[in-house]
C-alpha cells in the first residue's frame, strides 16, 4: 500500500488492518483527560476517523462530517483518532459544537497508530484512514486514503456501517 503526503511517499509503522481481520483493543485519552478504549464501545457497530491534526482544513472536514453523521447514527459509536493533545482537541470540538461523537488522542502511547498501522514514520502523526468495525470488532471496512491530503470515501464508510446495523 502506497501513501503519499503533497506527493511524497510516507511508510506506516504497524500492519494494516484488512477487511476481515479482528480489530485491535486500543486506549487514548478523551478530551477530558480520561482513558477510553475500544472495549468501552461495548457491542455497538463502530466507525474509527484517523486524522493527522484536527486543525487542518481536511482533517478539520472530516470530523465536522463523521461528527454530523454520528448524531443520526443509532447504534454506532463514532470515534475520531489524531496525536493532537487532548486540550488542543477540546478547544476544537467547543468551536466546532463537535459532540456527537468520541473525540480521542492518541499522545500518549501511539497505542491505535501502532494497533492499526496508521502512524507515519517520518511525520509521527496519524495517516488518514477511516475504518468501520461490527458488534464484534471485526473489521469490515477500511480505508488508508492514498493521499494524505484527501478527503475519505464517507459514502462507503457510512453505507458499510448501515449495512451492520
Amino acid at each position: 500500500m502506497k501513501i503519499t503526503f503533497q506527493g511524497g511517499e510516507v511508510h506506516l509503522e504497524g500492519e494494516a488492518l484488512t477487511e476481515g481481520a479482528k480489530a485491535p483493543n486500543f486506549t487514548g485519552a478523551k478530551t477530558d483527560l480520561s482513558a477510553w478504549s475500544l472495549s468501552d464501545a461495548g457491542s455497538t457497530v463502530k466507525i474509527i476517523s484517523s486524522v493527522p491534526s484536527l486543525d487542518t482544513p481536511v482533517c478539520d472536514i472530516q470530523t465536522k462530517r463523521f461528527n454530523k453523521e454520528a448524531a443520526n447514527l443509532n447504534g454506532v459509536t463514532v470515534v475520531t483518532v489524531s496525536l493532537d493533545l487532548p486540550f488542543a482537541q477540546a478547544r476544537w470540538c467547543a468551536a466546532a459544537n463537535a459532540n456527537s461523537h468520541i473525540v480521542l488522542s492518541d499522545y500518549a502511547e501511539r497505542d491505535f497508530g501502532k494497533k492499526f498501522g496508521t502512524l507515519i514514520k517520518e511525520l509521527k502523526l496519524l495517516t488518514r484512514a477511516v475504518f468501520v468495525l461490527d458488534k464484534d470488532n471485526t473489521v469490515k471496512y477500511v480505508q488508508y486514503v492514498p493521499e494524505i491530503t484527501n478527503e475519505p470515501d464517507y459514502e462507503a464508510a457510512l453505507k458499510a456501517a448501515k449495512s451492520l446495523l
